[in-house]
């Protein structure tokens, strides 16, 4: 039986912001345990919660950036339900009248483009952390994030595998570091989501039972957990078993999914319009003055790419994966290299070397002025490319070195002297009749080899290009 996979997500965006959605409390990470709970957090009796207007101008932002719809008017609700991490027994968000609506990203997978909607972006508050076996048996209650502003995106059930749910939760961790209104760490719990997914029969227009997969923080969990739900989930229905609608959690050390509780609907928190707080009136105004200084956006700098550099969609795509890759470029073609070789080799031997050492871009050690004069160096041929790989690898274990220098040190000068080719192609045909021979009798495979014999006894510094010119002149005469 062949099935179909509906997946949507909702994403807890930790908004970067000095203080707490409703007080001014720091939300600095790492602090002492409960250093940072507050009485308005706690709901203590006599406080009253202020609304943070960086969060409103972060969310605003958001909605720009994903073509959404901002609603003039929203409100602030209370999400009723008990839990110890939840001491004042709700919960401040947006129910019925959310801040951002009716957005959407777009993401590409296997070449083809896809849109994703958004149906919504609210704004809340955070809830405290639960801190399980730091003292055998007990459980213990850290309220520092109560309080910790967020923006929540959900989505349409607009993906259909665990590949598009990943590409998906890539670009909007992407995007919301992008227009600066979250730091994107995932093991700090900046940037967590949760998954919903079903499955029914191919073809069939009713959708499944969902089961939410809570607060995954990797994009290596997302597809674990996916692939293993979506897998439970068709093996218990062709076993004649019924989904029923539930929490979940990913084990990442067993990579199995774990039913928690029965999945909650809206009607299970008992909204109602938080009365300590009046509704959030969004002018004019305050959007076209977010607006002006909002930054260009990956997409439309991809566009430009393509358009202005002559660069492939791929290359544009990498190039704009965050605001600090796009930067490196820009810089390194400001110097006067190729758009195109400037593109190959941060993609390449850059990305290579920080991945291989674990190292950001914005931690690596080759400046875009270094980069760019290793490229001229190609482009005017005083190397060749397979040269210019050894100059790099130096460069990366002495980045304050100069091209040039290297190049003197390491001996890697291209011979662009056409006598000196001449008579080294001279050398080889003469050593190496029988291949001359076989050129002449149509075998077009003993050129190269001849190319290859001209350049190993030049050491790899002849310019490739005039051997072969060089070459072919002497071989047809």
């Amino acid at each position: 039986m062949e099935w179909d996979i509906v997946i949507g997500i909702e994403t807890h965006v930790q908004l970067r912001t000095h203080s707490k959605q409703f007080s001014g409390a720091s939300v600095a990470y790492g602090s002492e345990p409960n250093s940072q709970a507050c009485l308005v957090s706690l709901a203590y009796p006599g406080v009253l919660p202020v609304l943070n207007k960086a969060a409103v101008d972060c969310a605003i932002r958001f909605g720009l950036a994903t073509d959404a719809s901002i609603a003039r008017r929203s409100i602030f609700a209370r999400k009723n339900y008990f839990y110890p991490d939840l001491p004042k027994g709700y919960q401040i968000s947006q129910f019925e009248l959310p801040i951002v609506n009716h957005g959407k990203l777009t993401i590409i997978t296997k070449d083809q483009e896809k849109e994703v909607r958004i149906l919504r972006a609210h704004l809340e508050e955070d809830a405290g952390k639960s801190l399980h076996g730091i003292v055998q048996g007990k459980t213990g209650i850290d309220l520092n994030r109560a309080g910790t502003p967020l923006l929540e995106i959900v989505t349409e059930p607009d993906m259909s595998s665990a590949e598009e749910a990943v590409v998906y939760a890539k670009k909007l961790h992407e995007l919301v570091q992008w227009i600066g209104i979250c730091d994107g760490n995932m093991q700090e719990g900046s940037f967590r989501c949760d998954v919903n997914v079903s499955v029914k029969k191919k073809g069939e227009t009713k959708l499944g039972t969902r089961r939410e997969i809570k607060n995954l923080n990797s994009f290596r969990f997302i597809k674990q957990a996916i692939d293993y739900e979506v897998n439970w989930q068709i093996e218990t229905l062709e076993d004649g078993g019924k989904i029923d609608q539930a929490t979940i959690l990913f084990n990442p050390e067993t990579g199995e999914t774990r039913a928690m509780r029965s999945k909650e609907e809206a009607n299970d928190y008992r909204y109602f319009p938080d009365p300590d707080l009046l509704p959030l009136e969004v002018t004019d105004a305050m959007i076209d003055k977010i607006k002006s200084t909002m930054p260009e956006l990956p997409a439309t700098i991809a566009e430009r790419f393509e358009k202005e550099l002559g660069l492939s969609s791929y290359d544009a795509l990498e190039l704009t994966s965050s605001r600090e890759v796009t930067n490196f470029f820009t810089d390194t073609i400001k110097f006067g290299s190729s758009a195109k070789l400037s593109a190959n080799w941060i993609l390449g031997s850059l990305f290579s070397q920080l991945k291989e050492n674990d190292l950001s871009i914005s931690s690596c050690p080759i400046l875009p002025t270094k980069l760019a004069a290793l490229i001229k160096r190609i482009e005017d041929q005083t190397i060749s490319n397979n040269a210019a790989k050894k100059v790099f690898d130096a460069l990366w274990q002495k980045p304050a070195s100069e091209i040039d220098g290297l190049i003197d040190e390491l001996g890697l000068k291209q011979i662009s002297d056409s006598g000196a080719i001449d008579q080294l192609v001279d050398e080889v045909m003469q050593a190496n009749i029988s291949m001359v021979d076989e050129f002449k009798s149509g075998k077009d495979k003993a050129f190269n080899a001849l190319v290859g014999q001209v350049m190993k006894a030049s050491k790899g510094k002849a310019n490739p290009t005039q051997v072969s010119e060089i070459l072919k002149k002497k071989l047809i005469n």
